[in-house]
C-alpha cells in the first residue's frame, strides 16, 4: 500500500513554485515528485519522471510528512 502525503501545508502548485525557486536541485526534484503524487499521478510514474525509484519516493514522502519541505534537503553528515 502506498504511503499517503498527509501534510496539507502546500498544494501541488505551491510545491512546484517552491521547486522553481529552490537553489537545491535535489530538493526541487523531490518537491516536483510530491507535486505529481498530489495530482494523482501513479507513484511509479512520478518516481520515474523525477529520476528516482518508487521506494526512494516512498522514503521522501515519509520525510515530507514528518518534516515538511525542509526535510526534502539532504542532511549534512557528521
Amino acid at each position: 500500500m502506498a504511503v499517503s502525503v498527509d501534510r496539507k501545508d502546500h498544494t501541488a502548485s505551491e510545491l512546484r513554485r517552491l521547486a522553481a525557486g529552490s537553489r537545491d536541485a535535489s530538493a526541487a526534484r523531490r518537491m516536483l515528485a510530491l507535486a505529481l503524487v498530489l495530482e494523482g499521478v501513479p507513484r511509479a510514474v512520478a518516481a520515474e519522471t523525477c529520476g528516482m525509484d518508487r521506494q526512494t519516493l516512498r522514503d521522501w514522502v515519509h520525510r515530507y510528512n514528518a518534516e515538511g519541505v525542509s526535510g526534502l534537503s539532504n542532511r549534512k553528515e557528521g
